[in-house]
């Protein structure tokens, strides 16, 4: 069987309510606007088996480039990938349901009691914890590309535009991929 006839046969027996659970468990666990990031490769990736790594690290620099969150932008990918439009509004829409109605039930709470200092230390903890997951992510989606040393030098190089040249990220999206993309290039070809 080909790659090609493997994906259809998984992308038929994917149901809506298995793309719509996903992104709902995703939204559930995600914390905070990058832990869904790792939450969705950890489900759509190693548990489901629905994407490889390569096109999760794919999905994710595309989405990148995207206007607006993200992992909006994965659910609507993934469930592309899987089911066409309507796998992509499932996956949507599981992924919204939760932070739609818990994330305004939580923020006017939050405006309510922000000055306690216990709610402080809450959210410090967890702001920690996204970071630590979000650098976890990081190494993961660099692990495919390790036998590339320009992918590697990139991603380097756009962590310390942004950590330590404190540019915005748009500025670097827009000096470093244009780059990137053309040693990307020269490599495919020298490798023909």
């Amino acid at each position: 069987m080909t790659d090609t006839e493997q994906a259809e046969k998984v992308a038929q027996a994917v149901h809506l309510g298995a793309l719509f659970t996903a992104f709902l468990t995703i939204s559930l666990c995600g914390v905070g606007g990058g832990t869904g990031i790792v939450w969705a490769r950890r489900i759509a990736v190693e548990n489901r088996r629905w994407i490889t790594d390569g096109e999760f690290a794919d999905i994710v620099s595309l989405c990148q480039l995207m206007p607006g969150p993200n992992i909006i932008g994965i659910a609507v990918c993934v469930g592309a990938k899987m089911r066409g439009a309507i796998g992509a509004i499932a996956a949507l829409c599981g992924f919204l349901v939760i932070p739609s109605t818990v994330g305004l039930s939580l923020g006017l709470l939050y405006l309510q009691y922000a000055n306690l200092i216990a709610l402080r230390n809450i959210l410090g903890g967890i702001a920690a914890s996204a970071a630590g997951l979000l650098i976890a992510m990081g190494v993961r989606l660099l692990k495919p590309h390790h036998h590339r040393p320009a992918s590697l030098l990139f991603a380097a190089l756009a962590f310390s535009l942004i950590t330590f040249g404190k540019l915005p990220l748009f500025a670097v999206l827009f000096s470093v991929v244009p780059l990137s993309i053309l040693v990307a290039g020269i490599e495919n070809a020298r490798a023909r």
